[in-house]
């Protein structure tokens, strides 16, 4: 299977579940990788024939700066169905990054991931 791989698209949200979160938000950083085949794409190079992934970009961060949710888990499963339904890919791999998590001692990065594919 082909894959697009969209990488860090980045927006603040209101996710969490502290009131400091939703009240004053911070970045969130959203990794797409979408599962289709490029056949058709390449036969006809028509961006109708693949996913667009300007429109996969602007999906993710209707997501991040929409309604807050508590857990990044659900912000990840909710981006990985939403793109499953709307374009036409044989799974998705979302990972959502919140690297200014509250976490009290010095941290990196925290993200989260699923996969989600077509029955």
């Amino acid at each position: 299977m082909d894959r697009i791989t969209l990488s860090g698209v980045t927006a603040v949200g209101h996710h969490g579940v502290f009131d400091f979160e939703r009240r004053e938000g911070q970045p969130f950083v959203v990794d797409a990788v979408l599962h289709l085949d490029f056949t058709k794409a390449a036969e006809t190079d028509d961006v109708r024939d693949t996913a667009h992934y300007g429109e996969v970009a602007e999906r993710i961060t209707d997501w991040i700066t929409g309604e807050p949710l508590n857990l990044i888990e659900a912000l990840a499963v909710r981006i990985a169905d939403d793109l499953l339904g709307r374009f036409s890919i044989e799974a998705v791999e979302i990972t959502v990054h919140k690297p200014q998590a509250p976490i009290e001692v010095p941290f990196g990065d925290v993200a989260v991931s699923v996969r989600r594919e077509r029955p």
